[in-house]
């Protein structure tokens, strides 16, 4: 039970009962999300049915198209559904294991060069940040790549121990698998790991450059062998790659996932990008300052500031350490891997969405941890209580700035955060003069003051159900995208916001506005949520499962008066969820499914899943997540009819930003060709019968 033998008795429970306590957080009520990103979750359930829908990634098990993202995030979901069902625990579990496997991690990363409580620190800090809280309850492919990219840096600070070549062989191969979870997003720490490792090995040059070209093989092989697979596969006979327009992987990553997100040019995109150097676009301001912004401080800010004065201070702690310090070798690794990710996120002028800073937050726990813990150990130099001050005092600030951006959010907290961590602050400057259980206590209150505004959103975000594509951690209003504060053109979560261009009152779906550029308002005529065009209110799902997001936002209804869209800027509803899905539409696809490669197809990715989801059948997407992709050609879709394999084409659907001309091709033969058959409120046409 104590672990190291140096260890004090403490260390070992201490670490077991944090991981504990993170595993009840994690799991706690999760499956008030439901489905959470039904996007994903429909590519769980096709997974789960289909071996090849597992190895691509296909959306649905009929093999029509691929999620727009390479399959490795999805595959541990989909062995827990094939295994225990499609349920929203088989399906959000997985991500839950990989948030406590990213603490345990990031505890030892730390612990290897300092104290246990440094350790200790840096796993709750990670535990705590709500934009964490959120993402590991949640089945996007971002708690996969936070787990693998803290697991590459632990590698490489073993490897600059001892430069033993495994270790930095083992983080290629990691960095490679998060390739496959992310694409080029697992790469943005790789200049900052092999700068650190060619400089501070304990190894003469040429074996550290030669260990550097293995592990480089070794990230090859281990993200290239699916990549290969899949170019080299005959494209007749693989589902398309979603969200490429040349049906090719290598575009997607070089393109929509990849340079495109930088630039802003991002081909079969929603819409475009801000534009750097504090330009204001649909996915909100880029500049210095937007991980402080208010669409995105409060996700994983808190201890930023804190982080950044503790990585200075240990710079300048271990600067005459010399070239192979481990003690600041590790500073560079995790403090580097924070300022190059956040200096990318802060310019990226493509598509970004709040929920991507979780990549930040083992960084800053690991910096915050290791930093508090030496400069704990230098206490008695003034320097370093004054350094040991100021990131708390920082903290406590910046927390006060936060919460303030929430007045009617816990109004007193801000207060204690303030007058406590200010207070702290002030007896740390004295820490090396105080007895040292008056030091601990000064730095007890320290560490709850900055912890207590973090803690308390990351309650908030475990207390709420989480769906559809974009959502955020903490309390309504915490999270407001276009500019800081809601700026032009943004969405935000006042009466008057909604996408680009829109205007309105908040209506019965929760949506500011109403809808997506082009669509009408969403008053149940064309946005999901009350929803797609026609769509009735949600079901329980058949056999026990989770009922689609009804108007409320939940799975099942009823948890609070707000619709699917939810609130924008915090709480559980989330932008691009899907269509309701009513139990007459539920019983007309089911029937006579089995006749069939899909029961229906509909345009965009969202609505084809909710109806898959719903009947546990495949559902084709026509044109991929937005409607954008060309694919199937009209041609192609003709055939599938001709063939028999389509039995429905669903009315409505899309994402309102443009479909390709095959879809709306498709749309209007079918539209003139078939006829028009409801269900309830939702309409379809029949591909069996022409009119």
């Amino acid at each position: 039970m104590r672990g190291r033998p140096e260890d004090p008795r403490w260390a070992r429970p201490a670490l077991l009962g944090l991981l504990a306590a993170t595993l009840l957080l994690y799991l706690y009520d999760l499956s008030a999300s439901g489905y959470a990103n039904s996007f994903y979750s429909a590519a769980v359930q096709a997974g789960s049915r289909s071996w090849k829908a597992f190895f691509f990634g296909s959306l649905d098990a009929g093999n029509a198209i691929t999620v727009d993202k390479p399959p490795a995030s999805l595959w541990p979901m989909e062995l827990s559904v094939r295994l225990f069902g499609l349920n929203s625990w088989a399906i959000l579990v997985p991500e839950a294991l990989m948030g406590v496997g990213a603490v345990a991690v990031v505890h030892a990363a730390v612990r290897r060069r300092f104290s246990p409580a440094a350790g200790l620190i840096a796993g709750a800090v990670l535990a705590l940040t709500p934009v964490a809280a959120l993402m590991f309850r949640f089945n996007n492919p971002d708690a996969m790549l936070a787990l693998l990219m803290s697991a590459a840096c632990y590698l490489v600070v073993r490897a600059l121990e001892d430069g033993r070549t495994k270790w930095l062989v083992w983080a290629g191969a990691v960095i490679g698998f998060a390739f496959l979870a992310k694409t080029l997003q697992a790469f943005l720490i790789l200049p900052v790991l092999a700068l650190v490792y060619a400089i501070c090995a304990p190894v003469s040059p040429r074996k550290r450059f030669g260990q550097l070209a293995a592990a480089t093989l070794a990230l090859v092989v281990s993200g290239g062998w699916w990549v290969a697979i899949v170019e080299l596969w005959p494209a007749s006979s693989r589902p398309y790659v979603g969200g490429s327009q040349n049906n090719s992987f290598l575009e997607l990553t070089f393109g929509y996932n990849g340079l495109g997100r930088l630039s802003g040019d991002e081909t079969g995109s929603v819409g475009g990008g801000g534009g750097g150097g504090g330009g204001t676009g649909m996915w909100g301001e880029t500049g210095w300052d937007r991980m402080f912004g208010s669409e995105v401080g409060g996700q994983i800010s808190w201890l930023l500031p804190a982080a950044l004065v503790l990585l200075v201070a240990g710079l300048v702690a271990t600067r005459g350490r010399g070239r192979t310090s481990v003690t600041r070798a590790s500073f560079l690794v995790w403090g580097g891997s924070l300022l190059i990710t956040a200096v990318v996120f802060s310019y990226m002028a493509g598509i970004f969405h709040q929920y991507y800073t979780v990549a930040l937050a083992p960084y800053v726990a690991a910096v915050t941890g290791m930093g508090a813990g030496l400069l704990w150990e230098k206490r008695r130099e003034t320097w370093a209580s004054i350094a040991l001050a100021a990131s708390v005092a920082a903290a406590a600030a910046w927390g006060y700035v936060l919460l303030n951006r929430t007045p009617d959010y816990l109004p007193w907290l801000k207060w204690l955060v303030l007058v406590g961590g200010l207070g702290a602050a002030l007896g740390l400057v004295f820490a090396g003069r105080l007895p040292r259980r008056a030091a601990l206590g000064v730095a007890a209150v320290g560490l709850v003051a900055a912890l207590a505004g973090p803690t308390a959103y990351t309650l908030s975000t475990v207390r709420q159900g989480h769906t559809g594509s974009i959502v955020t951690a903490g309390p309504a209003g915490a999270s407001m995208m276009g500019g800081r504060g809601g700026g032009p053109g943004g969405m935000r979560g006042g009466p008057d916001g909604g996408m680009p261009g829109q205007q309105g009152r908040v209506n019965g779906n929760g949506f500011p506005g109403g809808g997506m550029p082009g669509r009408q308002n969403g008053n149940g005529n064309g946005f999901p949520g009350g929803g797609m065009p026609g769509q009735n209110g949600g079901t329980q799902g058949r056999q026990g499962q989770p009922g689609q997001p009804n108007g409320n936002g939940f799975p099942g209804g009823g948890r609070t008066g707000e619709g699917v869209m939810g609130r924008m800027g915090g709480g559980p509803g989330g932008l691009l969820n899907g269509a309701n899905v009513g139990s007459a539409a539920r019983r007309l696809l089911e029937k006579d499914a089995g006749e069939y490669t899909w029961v229906a197809a509909s345009i965009g990715s969202q609505n084809a899943a909710s109806y898959q989801l719903a009947t546990g059948d495949p559902v084709m997407a026509v044109g991929g997540f937005n409607g954008t992709d060309p694919s199937p050609t009209l041609a192609q879709f003709k055939k599938y009819v001709a063939d028999g394999r389509i039995h429905y084409f669903i009315a409505g659907g899309g994402m309102g930003g443009g479909d390709s001309g095959a879809a709306s091709g498709i749309t209007s033969w079918v539209e003139s060709t078939f006829k028009k058959v409801t269900a309830g409120s939702a309409t379809f046409y029949d591909l069996t019968q022409r009119t």
